[in-house]
């Protein structure tokens, strides 16, 4: 009898109070912390465009089991940095792939301070508890070219948001350059894979190669908005084996002298 007067209180309630069923709330979580060059910030967000409007992603959307998903653009870089570029917006055509696309490429800012992956994670928990949507699945992808070194342990946070029903999903840069090689690690991807991914079906797709940047981006869309089983080129959920996850803030500890810092 509750569950019956529940349901007539929300049929009842305005369309603007309702949320909005979709197949997947997804935040496209991505990296401008100082270890990125202005260029590799222009192939990101051009790479993320192109990826949303290619025809993989487009029918991908379109053969859900709803036909539309929700979706969302930050970038983050160290603890309380980030910044919203595409709020939640509804896609189910090519038409609104197109111009979500067109918001994310339509500028490109500076890099931010430090690295905190537990931050992004946490405020992208945070934007999928307060959006209008109501997906049948929710998933952060968060992108990165080095370890958490600022705020709550990364595996802390990962944590409290799968807990929350939420999966994460990684991938992590593996290009090469000075920066990199001063605040990075060789082994990105099994960090990503033991201490930032989790929840149903996570998986790592590394990226090793600039060029390759955006067709690693559609593959990763198209397997999250399907839910496809990556195959076997693809890092897997958290291995069993021991890892120091503290790996970043020890990084930082020893090279927070240099000006140009992440």
């Amino acid at each position: 009898m509750i569950r019956l007067l529940i349901l007539c209180v929300v049929a009842l309630l305005p369309a603007s109070l309702a949320a909005r069923e979709v197949d997947i709330e997804l935040v496209l979580a991505v990296d401008v912390s100082r270890s990125m060059s202005p260029a590799e910030l222009e192939i990101q967000r051009r790479g993320y465009a192109e990826a949303l409007i290619s025809p993989q992603v487009v029918n991908a959307i379109e053969a859900g089991l709803l036909g539309r998903i929700a979706l969302t653009y930050v970038e983050w870089a160290g603890s309380g940095r980030q910044r919203v570029v595409l709020p939640w917006t509804e896609i189910a055509t090519g038409t609104d792939a197109a111009a979500a696309a067109q918001r994310i490429s339509a500028q490109y800012t500076d890099s931010l301070r430090r690295t905190s992956i537990s931050s992004a994670l946490r405020f992208a928990a945070d934007s999928i508890a307060a959006n209008d949507f109501d997906g049948l699945r929710r998933v952060i992808d968060i992108s990165g070219d080095g370890p958490n070194n600022t705020g709550l342990p990364v595996r802390a946070a990962r944590d409290v948001v799968t807990a929350q029903g939420i999966t994460i999903n990684g991938l992590p840069l593996m290009t090469h350059d000075p920066l990199s090689a001063l605040w990075g690690i060789e082994d990105l991807d099994v960090y990503y894979a033991r201490c930032v991914i989790g929840g149903p079906g996570a998986f790592v797709l590394p990226v090793y190669e600039w060029s390759g940047f955006a067709d690693a981006v559609r593959r990763k869309l198209v397997l999250e908005i399907a839910d496809a089983v990556p195959s076997a080129q693809i890092v897997r959920v958290q291995t069993p084996a021991p890892y120091d996850c503290m790996i970043g803030e020890k990084i930082w500890e020893e090279n927070r002298g240099y000006f140009m810092s992440p």
